[in-house]
């Protein structure tokens, strides 16, 4: 089709591309009506007029807790809630001193964390709804990075972006930016609900059922608008799964939204909707389960937030070990549960089992690296490799610009921890591929390093045992230059038992330890096997025990060299993993994996 011409000779849209546009502003402009959104613990609507924060105390309790029965931190927000700490930010920044006490917790409700001794100064964690930054967003947090923080930025597992070594000095200007730029740290670390997660590709995914920007976008403004939602027992999850080609991981939250389709003959209208899966949490070897529950995406946010008051409720806060959502659900069986909640709710929860809704469409392992065409015809996303997750301000600025001059100004990050740049149109992805190169990205999917996936480590966390990113590099470069592999895996590297890196629903996981070798201590991992997420859903097995890094690299060959040896015709290493036992598995790759 012939191209529309505007002055100037530049080079327009084609009427296709116009009426993408259009479509897609409509889609990021829509918004999620909220007419009820459930009561307050106090039996309250939220729109009464008399509601006061001392409604969720009764005497000298904290929702039904004793003080004197509260952990170390419930009484740290109950002497001030982290919310009202704003001014002691500005009094520390202004004397360019760390906070002290009860202030280290209590600033991380800004985002700030005092991460020493295993850095100096602050770790900033932002929040940015659904992983979309806009191109000016991406160079201010650039710009950030080069004149406040480290010099680095790093993407994590919840498709966010942390900024490190923030002198306290400068804590007030970063967040008076980052306000200026349209974003926020605020509960983005702490007792709070974390990053919304969301479909990575939503709005151009080939085979999305629902678009769930909105939904992710509307769940964070009401987050951040409501105070209530901050005094939890501990951090909580959300994610919203569209249906599309690349996971999200929204099985491992707290609460999972996935987008289902339902057919004729069944008990509610043919249609989208939703199901809704509780209680992800890796770190104690845990999925999210379905509830039984069906949705429609009108009333997704209502129901995560008659969910939440009920957790803020009846949360453990006298033991942080047991104050997850998942330790209700273990206390009172997931049907007590939703009955708790249904009572918040003015509409009747639908149930119905999952197996009346279609099947969702695999995903497509390693689809957020490489090029590959849209929904939209004649454009296309590149999905960008950023090694660990780690970026330099010159590529952060060149990703900006990259996406001014081939995209639509938008950066999307994942939480496979890589971006993606959408909206190329086909016959300009040479030069973004180009473009990418000359700032030392790449946008190849490669099946080993492409699946690498690490936390921050002993480099800027005082709980990680070993230097995860550094190591996970050396591992990569170690296994792609001597394996060569017909399908894609993920390494997962965490450093510790907290599994901010989810190593069990790696294909291969890493957590590190200390291991002795002679009389020296030295860093090493304890490695578990087969692990997925989503269609692939499993924890993986610990096959091996303690092992120094420097044999981790020469075990790992020869693992997966046995499971192309070994494997049935194409099988997954997965699937090959999950069919022979512990002892099977050592015996294959065992003692001469590691002599080899």
């Amino acid at each position: 089709m012939s191209e529309i011409q505007i002055p100037g000779g530049a080079k327009a849209f084609t009427l296709e591309q116009k009426e993408y546009l259009a479509g897609f502003f409509a889609g990021m402009n829509q918004r999620v009506d909220l007419p009820f959104v459930g009561r307050t613990a106090a039996g309250q609507y939220t729109s009464h007029p008399e509601r006061a924060e001392t409604d969720l105390l009764e005497g000298e309790t904290v929702y039904g807790t004793p003080i004197e029965d509260l952990s170390k931190e419930e009484k740290i927000k109950h002497e001030l809630n982290g919310l009202d700490c704003y001014d002691r930010i500005i009094a520390s920044s202004q004397r360019n001193e760390m906070p002290e006490g009860g202030d280290i917790f209590r600033f991380k409700f800004y985002g700030l964390f005092n991460v020493n001794p295993a850095q100096d100064g602050f770790m900033l964690r932002c929040r940015i709804p659904a992983g979309i930054l806009q191109a000016h967003q991406l160079e201010g947090l650039a710009e950030i990075a080069e004149d406040w923080a480290g010099g680095y930025a790093d993407v994590t597992t919840r498709a966010n972006i942390q900024l490190r070594q923030i002198q306290p000095k400068y804590a007030i200007d970063v967040l008076e930016k980052l306000n200026y730029m349209g974003l926020s740290s605020r509960g983005a670390g702490a007792d709070n609900l974390r990053n919304i997660t969301a479909s990575p590709t939503a709005g151009f995914d080939r085979q999305e059922i629902y678009d769930v920007r909105a939904l992710a976008k509307a769940m964070n403004h009401l987050i951040l608008n409501t105070r209530e939602l901050y005094g939890l027992p501990r951090k909580f999850n959300i994610s919203f799964d569209g249906g599309g080609a690349i996971s999200v991981c929204a099985d491992t939250n707290d609460i999972g939204f996935y987008a289902v389709r339902v057919g004729e003959g069944k008990k509610v209208e043919p249609g989208v909707y939703f199901r809704v899966q509780l209680a992800g949490i890796t770190g104690h070897k845990q999925f999210a389960k379905d509830s039984g529950i069906l949705l429609r995406p009108d009333q997704c946010l209502s129901v995560a937030v008659a969910m939440i008051r009920v957790f803020i409720e009846n949360g453990d806060r006298t033991n942080r070990k047991k104050a997850r959502l998942k330790y209700v659900i273990d206390k009172w069986g997931i049907e007590r549960f939703i009955q708790e909640s249904d009572k918040k709710l003015d509409f009747a929860l639908t149930r119905m089992p999952l197996s009346h809704c279609e099947q969702r469409t695999p995903i497509e392992r390693h689809g957020y690296l490489g090029m590959h065409a849209q929904r939209q015809e004649g454009l296309s996303y590149a999905g960008v490799s950023v090694p660990v997750g780690r970026l330099l301000p010159n590529q952060m600025k060149g990703l900006a610009e990259l996406s001014r001059l081939y995209g639509q100004s938008e950066i999307r990050l994942t939480v496979w921890q890589n971006l993606l740049i959408p909206h190329v149109r086909n016959e300009d992805l040479d030069a973004v591929r180009e473009g990418l190169l000359e700032i030392g990205l790449d946008c190849k999917s490669d099946s080993i390093r492409g699946g690498l996936v690490a936390c921050t480590g002993n480099t800027g966390c005082k709980f990680a045992a070993c230097n995860t990113k550094g190591q996970a590099i050396q591992l990569g470069d170690y296994l792609s230059e001597r394996v060569h592999l017909d399908q894609p895996i993920n390494i997962h590297l965490t450093g510790c038992p907290h599994s901010c890196a989810q190593h069990y629903v790696g294909d291969i996981g890493l957590q590190a330890v200390k291991v002795k070798v002679g009389e020296e201590s030295v860093e090493g991992y304890n490695i578990v096997l087969g692990g997925g997420v989503d269609d692939e859903q499993g924890l993986a097995q610990e096959v091996f025990k303690g092992v120094p890094f420097e044999e981790v690299k020469p075990l790992l060959k020869r693992v997966l060299e046995a499971y192309l040896e070994n494997r049935e015709s194409s099988e997954s290493f997965i699937a090959f993993n999950r069919r022979h036992s512990v002892e099977s598995l050592q015996e294959i790759y065992g003692a001469q994996a590691i002599a080899s």
